[in-house]
């Protein structure tokens, strides 16, 4: 294994390189998470698969509510976190199908704490 410092937008591998990509608590931060996902479909293989653990969107309006309040200072203080992306129209939108996908809250605010992990692939 080999590890490369490099922009999630623009990662200069060969296309269709991978058999997995694996995303862990970065959509929120990246400042162009479609044009991220789009290069992981790039290096994905045909059957490829796209891990991911992500925190994002709330589904109770009352929580997303404070979360669109909150999401300027959040991301000034908090590493450009965007708590208030909603990942699984990301993912979608990315050009990928659900093969498994979890939402839930694990324990801490509801602001920050709904979280969305799975599978998907290429369509």
């Amino acid at each position: 294994m080999s590890f490369i410092e490099t922009s999630a937008e623009s990662i200069e591998l060969d296309s269709f390189s991978f058999d997995s990509v694996v995303v862990g608590y970065s959509l929120c931060t990246i400042p162009d998470p479609l044009l991220a996902l789009s290069e992981v479909k790039r290096l994905l293989k045909k059957d490829g698969s796209l891990f991911f653990l992500e925190h994002g969107l709330a589904p109770e309006p009352n929580i997303q509510k404070w979360q669109h309040r909150i999401a300027p200072l959040w991301k000034k203080i908090a590493g450009g976190c965007n708590l208030d992306r909603n990942i699984e129209e990301l993912i979608l939108s990315g050009g990928f199908e659900f093969r498994d996908l979890s939402k839930k809250y694990i324990k801490g605010p509801k602001i920050a704490s709904f979280q969305y992990y799975g599978e998907a692939v290429k369509i």
